[in-house]
């Protein structure tokens, strides 16, 4: 009975959630109470479930609430654009000098783990660039979502996140872990460019005249106002030394954040209410991830307390050969990207991923390798999914089909999330 419902949640959570009918704010916290209900605990009982869950959340959900606002305000005061507008004045005609570009200003943009933003700061950045030199768009769209994909392993990265909710653990550490594969992944996305730059040439392309294009020439005087040239060196070393102090740990994430935050509008913005309008700007995305995790958190903690994760991991060892048990992680880890293509965000965070490491655990594979190998196919596959939002607004700003941006871009996604794979269990952060 209790495996029962908590498959049928799970395939009600994954359905509502891909529907896109409710928020996953109430999916996330309804679905399972309501299954906690029925499977006969009180109301009182099912508060303190969900009180734990959240109480699992509380750092990462901070976390996200200063990273979002201070990469914002780093995007305010201009930093992005003028990283984009140099490396794209140094690439010139260059075709693979273009390519590798574009690489390295789609893993700058994403520091701020937004897709949006990463899309509006390097497509239109570069579009006018490959258009002038005939170089095919789907290549700056492949560029841009397998960067973005590995981008993403940071911790205020949404699917670290959503891991990192699921453990019951910081996604400071679950990065730390990550950061080899990470590493090992910004290096072949480098290969990757260089390869597609190869791969245009041979096409014809480079015979047009690369061009320094502005990033965004209809640049409200409102936001023109916020720019800080002046103070560029001093934006880039805070935000260098924030990132040099989340890879050593020495403080917990979200108060590094916190202080970068305060430095940043002290220096930046002196004036209180510019500070609270900046503040206000920002605060939506964040709260509503934010929120988003507590959410989860009430979800997770419920799946523990009633035991259904353990009841469905038990039915599901039934099926699943004895043999292949201990490879469970790994047959995932290869399948994660078309998973992460059909389902959405939070779905497969909090639907399959919990299950899959329930599973794992009964076969001896400890949740945090299931974990690992989950995450990093499904980043790759992020502006590829046609359920991400984002990837319709890539492919409308490089007048592209969302079929031929797929055809050109998944195997490219799965080869790289593969090597990564790979990688992991070759240094040993994904034991066997």
């Amino acid at each position: 009975m209790i495996a029962l419902v908590g498959f049928g949640m799970i395939v009600l959570i994954v359905l509502l959630l891909l529907k896109g009918k409710m928020s996953p704010i109430v999916v996330l916290t309804i679905v399972p109470t309501i299954a906690a209900l029925l499977l006969g605990y009180g109301p009182v009982e099912v508060a303190s479930f969900i009180k734990e869950g959240i109480g699992t959340t509380t750092s990462n959900g901070i976390l996200f609430i200063f990273s979002v606002i201070y990469f914002g305000v780093m995007s305010d005061t201009g930093m992005f654009d003028v990283i984009v507008n140099f490396l794209v004045k140094k690439a010139g005609n260059n075709v693979i000098a273009v390519t590798v570009a574009t690489a390295v200003i789609a893993t700058i943009a994403h520091l701020d783990g937004t897709t949006a933003t990463t899309v509006l700061i390097t497509i239109p950045a570069l579009y006018p660039v490959y258009k002038a030199m005939k170089i095919d768009s789907k290549i700056l769209l492949c560029l841009t979502g397998a960067c973005m994909g590995v981008m993403n392993l940071l911790p205020w990265g949404g699917p670290v996140a959503r891991a990192a909710t699921v453990l019951a653990m910081d996604a400071n550490e679950l990065w730390h872990i990550l950061i080899p594969v990470q590493i090992a992944g910004f290096v072949f996305s480098i290969v990757i460019a260089v390869f597609l730059g190869m791969l245009a040439i041979k096409q014809g392309t480079g015979a047009g005249k690369g061009e320094a294009v502005e990033t965004d020439q209809k640049t409200k005087d409102e936001e023109a106002a916020l720019r800080r040239p002046k103070l560029l060196i001093f934006n880039l070393a805070l935000t260098i030394c924030l990132i040099a102090v989340l890879s050593v740990g020495v403080v917990t994430s979200y108060v590094a954040f916190l202080a970068a935050l305060c430095l940043a509008l002290a220096v930046n913005y002196p004036n209180l209410k510019l500070q609270d309008k900046l503040i206000k700007k920002h605060a939506p995305a964040a709260l509503m991830i934010s929120a988003t995790l507590f959410s989860a958190g009430a979800m997770v903690g419920i799946f523990d307390a009633t035991g259904m994760l353990t009841a469905m991991a038990n039915a599901i060892m039934g099926i699943i050969p004895g043999f292949l048990g201990r490879f469970i992680h790994i047959i995932f880890g290869i399948l994660a990207l078309p998973l992460g293509l059909c389902i959405g965000t939070d779905a497969y965070f909090y639907g399959i991923m919990p299950l899959v490491m329930q599973v794992g655990e009964t076969y001896g594979v400890a949740s945090l390798n299931t974990a690992l190998t989950m995450v990093i196919g499904k980043n790759l596959a992020l502006m590829v999914s046609p359920l991400v939002p984002a990837t319709y607004l890539a492919i409308g700003l490089a007048n592209t089909e969302l079929k031929d941006h797929m055809k050109f871009s998944i195997p490219v996604y799965w080869i790289s999330s593969l090597v990564m794979l790979v990688i992991g269990v070759i240094i040993g952060v994904i034991p066997l």
